[in-house]
């Protein structure tokens, strides 16, 4: 967007006891930040077309498609999932924002993820716990976490394989927290023709992928998000600029046809 950098000169020219200055310097601080609210809208439409691929992926997925509250991963990995009669069960977890959904990889085709199931973040509270006997699960744990929900207070316990897998998927799971938070605050929504239209393309790219052969395939898991610092992220509109426009703005230039001839070059993302 050229109009802060104008601006940006403009307000380099202007002394601070010119009659103008505090107006051009609040012109120049709006347009930015609508630049900026742009930029990051048009990052997450990149985004939902990636996720929807990548859903389409999971083989036996149930319930509400992945874009139906989320848009960005935040994180993933390998947890160890302990249930109450202390079975552990090694799954592949994807943090998105709202939700976070497990999957069971193929005894053979280690590459091949089955939906096991998701947790509703938006109702749930991470708990740190400490090295040792679990009084709740009745088993000894290392590098563990709980989620519990607050309303039914059904509790799911992890454990990371190291210290620092823990510590990762602790800062992973605030930060998603405070994203959900900025997006509500920013007005950032997807509409459901968007998500809708990412779905029916990743699925229309799916089959014909797998058109002839006998097995679903493998997941490319979605890349995870680049985001700026959170304290960069914030953005206010200027309220004389209606959201509506701004967010028309970020809106990208689709072209199916060369969608579909790019797509087989994409390079799979690797974790």
């Amino acid at each position: 967007c050229k109009y802060p950098l104008q601006l940006a000169e403009l307000l380099k020219y202007t002394t601070q006891d010119h009659s103008d200055y505090n107006h051009v310097k609040a012109a120049y601080e709006a347009m930015k930040n609508v630049a900026c609210l742009i930029n990051e809208r048009k990052r997450r439409l990149e985004s939902i077309d990636k996720i929807a691929r990548w859903q389409v992926s999971i083989v036996s997925w149930e319930g509400q498609d992945i874009l139906g509250r989320s848009s960005e991963l935040i994180h993933s990995g390998e947890l160890t999932k302990i249930s109450r009669q202390g079975k552990s069960q090694q799954r592949t977890f994807f943090l998105f924002d709202h939700q976070l959904v497990f999957c069971k990889k193929d005894l053979l085709r280690r590459d091949m993820l089955y939906y096991k199931g998701r947790i509703d973040m938006d109702e749930v509270v991470v708990l740190d716990v400490e090295d040792g006997r679990d009084k709740d699960f009745n088993v000894s744990v290392k590098n563990a976490f709980k989620i519990m929900n607050r309303a039914t207070e059904e509790v799911h316990l992890f454990c990371g394989k190291k210290p620092g897998d823990k510590k990762r998927w602790l800062e992973a799971c605030a930060n998603e927290r405070r994203r959900v938070q900025e997006d509500k605050e920013m007005g950032m929504e997807i509409s459901e023709n968007q998500k809708k239209q990412a779905m029916q393309n990743a699925r229309k790219s799916r089959h014909g992928k797998i058109k002839g052969v006998s097995y679903s395939g493998c997941p490319v898991p979605p890349p995870h998000q680049s985001l700026h610092p959170i304290h960069q992220r914030h953005i206010t509109v200027p309220t004389s600029i209606p959201q509506q426009q701004v967010f028309a703005l970020a809106e990208p230039k689709r072209k199916p046809s060369l969608f579909w001839h790019t797509f087989n070059k994409l390079t799979p993302f690797k974790k």
